[in-house]
């Protein structure tokens, strides 16, 4: 289990080149692949995004990947210093001429494209790719390893939470058969109230009663609610993507409790209902950051 925030960052050197990759995540219902990689280098993007697609199957990924050569120590700026001596040369002999110190400044010998060249790239793909694919593997396996150590504090507050909610359930379960019997309770009370005064063994009295019962049985719901919890509990015990999964199964418990509020006639049980949902809005937000 992954969470979809993470950073990852690998560099491999050869040769003649060195690569940089750094990768961010963010939370995305979908694979989002994004590469920020020199122009001439394109060709090469869609095999490096098959490397991340065969790991990662949620979220936005932003990868970022440089190249430089290793013995260029301008940066890609090479200096003609044969001509750079002339043109200073050339100054002292205009200042001679002119019987007054005339110095080159930087413009000058930038007016000179022989003196200061810039390397403009031409970085050739196989050899770019030899180091690329070293420092991305390196960079995933970082990131992975970033998104699997949240995921598992996020299962650690996942699992506290899921307690809850199956504890709520029980008390649910547990309250659920004092309703028909306190129903039964009210509705003799209020007949006898009436000038109704009807044995509690009348079939008229049973058979509002057992309307009642049919009504606000909530045992379909709270054996579904415990399925959908223990199935919770095994998905996020799961090594596999399992943020859409739980994300289904906040729906259906979500749907259940909101049945068992509209037909349990109880105070006590509405409140435990609402507390339940108010628990389970917190794990649906967690589960929006899970992979």
């Amino acid at each position: 289990m992954q969470s979809m925030t993470g950073f990852g960052r690998g560099e491999h050197s050869g040769r003649e080149l060195t690569a940089m990759v750094e990768m961010t995540s963010v939370n995305r219902k979908q694979a989002d692949i994004h590469f920020n990689l020199p122009r001439e280098l394109s060709a090469l993007e869609q095999d490096l995004r098959k490397v991340l697609l065969a790991v990662i199957s949620r979220g936005r990924v932003n990868i970022s990947i440089s190249l430089k050569r290793r013995n260029s120590e301008t940066g890609g700026i090479t200096v003609d210093q044969d001509r750079a001596r002339d043109l200073e040369a050339a100054f002292r002999q205009l200042s001679e001429v002119l019987g007054r110190p005339v110095q080159p400044v930087a413009g000058d010998f930038l007016r000179i494209p022989e003196i200061l060249s810039f390397d403009q790239g031409g970085f050739d793909p196989e050899e770019a790719e030899a180091v690329i694919r070293p420092a991305l593997d390196l960079a995933l396996e970082n990131l992975i390893a970033m998104r699997t150590a949240e995921a598992d504090d996020l299962r650690e507050d996942l699992f506290a939470r899921l307690a809850l909610l199956e504890e709520k359930t029980s008390q649910i379960a547990a309250r659920a058969p004092a309703m028909v019997e306190r129903q039964r309770e009210l509705l003799h009370s209020r007949l006898r109230e009436a000038g109704l005064d009807l044995d509690l063994e009348d079939e008229r009295l049973l058979k509002e009663v057992a309307l009642f019962a049919e009504r606000c049985d909530v045992s379909e719901e709270t054996t579904r609610l415990t399925s959908h919890l223990t199935r919770f509990r095994q998905y996020l015990s799961s090594a596999g993507p399992v943020g859409r999964s739980l994300d289904f199964l906040c729906q259906e418990i979500n749907r259940e409790f909101n049945t068992i509020g509209s037909k349990a006639n109880n105070a006590g049980i509405g409140q435990t209902v609402v507390e339940a949902k108010t628990e389970l809005e917190k794990i649906r937000e967690q589960v929006q950051n899970l992979e």
